[in-house]
């Protein structure tokens, strides 16, 4: 686009007197801040100023006035609100927060102590953003929440922001060009807001599908997974010791795919697509070899002649999809290395196990093992994971288990390794080859998850067993969906969502949530709230 530097605003920054400049920033104090004193440096030829979120009336005031002290008015080009306060992460997936994520946390909105003034400021910033998401989108949603949450007040001030921008007809940001321009074109939406507090065992649970453990299990954030690979080992006068370890960072993105195709699938599913992968490169590789070394043939006689004729041809078609070749090794490179973190992971916490015996307690099966053997096992999971394993199997019981089985768990967790704080909160390479043995070959029973089934229920008119705030009675059978999830969201009920939707012909469904935490961050939140 013709960009040639990018910097952080609060950069030290040169003047560069004769190029544009064009800004993309969130219009806070001490952002404009450092606008006006830009101006008031004469730092650049002009300036597109473009605000993240809609730029209040005072600080556009703020702005005009550094220009006219500047004497700079007239370079300013462009002000515009973009009305971008969210992240796409993906086609049909958003977050609303990178920096400053705290600010609407699970941790934030749950505090105890939190003053309504507090909340408030919490409420109105998520609202904000999800009225940037609408803006983008072009559509007004028809919206659906839970009666005594959070997820209420959200909905309460994002009709009321939405019904006052469609009042003012000459600046509403719903008519002509902006409305309907997507998927979502000829119909208004359904958003269903859901507090995270309606299922709290999703969060902690141990996964099985390859995007899903990925977060759970490795440093992946904004699609970028990073990861530290040993690079063997090395002697010292002491012995031989692990070398340093690199760093290395990969990006998970539409254009991979692999990811596109497998992030849904179950992690043994991956392996073997990854070893499938590999075999097709080596065999390509190998013809490109074999055309190589034929191209050598010496000899005048007709048979050379014709023979060497069609393997330059095919020679020559190898090496120009050489670029594919290359691209492909790229990424078996990247997903052998990747996955194999990943199972590294599996196997030295059996991941397995805690996967199937979590998948028991929440769909109500029977337990072939007891959860006090699950936690006293000393060769089976992390202190983290036998924490997680127990508060599945509290959340998701039927009743209380008795003061004398409770005071053993906790017994037999302090045993090994578990901070119990949180209770308080709750109330309580090319040449690699996968080598799954001892790893369980698990196939995923399709299981609808609560922020699902909700969205079941209102796209198939059920009886509702959860008490839904209706603000106009519609048939949603025949609407596209947004799924909202007010304190915090995960790639499993994402997946979920998606797999569910695939199930229904024409209909599309967006998952957003105000943050995205794997099991780790969660858990260090309810942590915090257990210390309050």
């Amino acid at each position: 686009m013709g960009i040639t530097l990018h910097l952080l605003l609060h950069s030290d920054r040169d003047a560069i007197p004769d190029v544009p400049a064009v800004y993309f920033v969130m219009p806070t104090e001490e952002n404009i801040d450092r606008m006006c004193q830009d101006l008031r440096n004469q730092l650049y030829e002009s300036y597109y100023l473009n605000f993240i979120s809609a730029i209040s009336r005072s600080k556009l005031e703020d702005i005009a006035n550094a220009a006219i002290g500047a004497n700079a008015v007239t370079q300013v080009a462009k002000v515009f609100d973009q009305y971008l306060n969210f992240i796409t992460l993906e086609d049909d997936m958003f977050v609303l927060c990178n920096q400053n994520k705290e600010l609407v946390s699970y941790r934030a909105i749950n505090r105890p102590d939190i003053t309504d003034t507090e909340m408030e400021t919490i409420m109105d910033t998520i609202v904000d953003s999800l009225f940037c998401f609408f803006v983008t989108l072009g559509a007004i949603p028809i919206i659906r929440c839970s009666r005594g949450t959070a997820a209420e007040m959200v909905a309460v001030k994002l009709d009321k922001k939405l019904r006052e921008n469609l009042r003012d007809a000459r600046n509403s940001l719903f008519t002509g060009d902006t409305l309907g321009a997507g998927q979502f074109s000829f119909q208004r939406p359904l958003l269903v807001l859901v507090d995270r507090n309606i299922d709290l065992a999703t969060p902690l649970h141990h996964t099985w599908t390859y995007q899903a453990l990925v977060h759970d299990v490795l440093d992946f954030h904004l699609n970028r997974v990073n990861l530290e690979e040993s690079t063997g080992t090395e002697s010292t006068p002491a012995g031989a010791r692990p070398k340093k370890k690199n760093k290395k960072s990969y990006d998970l993105t539409a254009s991979d795919k692999f990811w596109q195709k497998h992030k849904g699938s179950p992690f043994p599913e991956v392996a073997e697509s990854v070893q499938q992968e590999l075999e097709s490169y080596r065999a390509q590789e190998d013809e490109v070899k074999r055309l190589k070394s034929i191209m050598g043939i010496e000899g005048e006689d007709e048979g050379a002649i014709s023979m060497l004729s069609d393997n330059t041809a095919k020679l020559t078609s190898a090496v120009s999809s050489l670029p594919e070749l290359l691209e492909k090794k790229r990424l078996i490179d990247l997903h052998t290395n990747v996955a194999t973190a990943v199972l590294e992971h599996i196997k030295s916490r059996k991941l397995d196990v805690y996967f199937e015996y979590e998948e028991k307690i929440m769909s109500k099966s029977t337990l072939d093992k007891s959860l006090l053997d699950m936690i006293s096992d000393p060769d089976a999971g992390t202190p983290e994971d036998k924490l997680r394993l127990f508060l599945i199997y509290y959340i998701s019981s039927a009743q209380a288990p008795s003061e004398i089985d409770l005071e053993q768990y906790k017994k037999a967790l302090m045993d090994a390794g578990c901070n119990l704080v949180l209770l308080t909160s709750l109330g309580i390479g090319c040449q690699y080859k996968f080598v799954m043995e001892g790893v369980k070959n698990l196939v995923l029973k399709q299981q609808n998850l609560p922020v699902t089934r909700i969205l079941d229920n209102l796209m198939e008119m059920k009886s509702n067993p959860v008490n839904y705030l209706l603000y106009h009675y519609f048939n949603f059978k025949n609407l596209n969906a947004i799924v909202f999830v007010v304190g915090g969201g995960n790639y499993i009920e994402y997946q979920n969502l998606i797999d569910y939707i695939k199930g229904k012909q024409g209909k599309h469904v967006l998952y957003g949530c105000s943050e995205l935490f794997n099991a780790t961050q969660f858990i260090k939140q309810l942590s915090q709230l257990g210390q309050k």
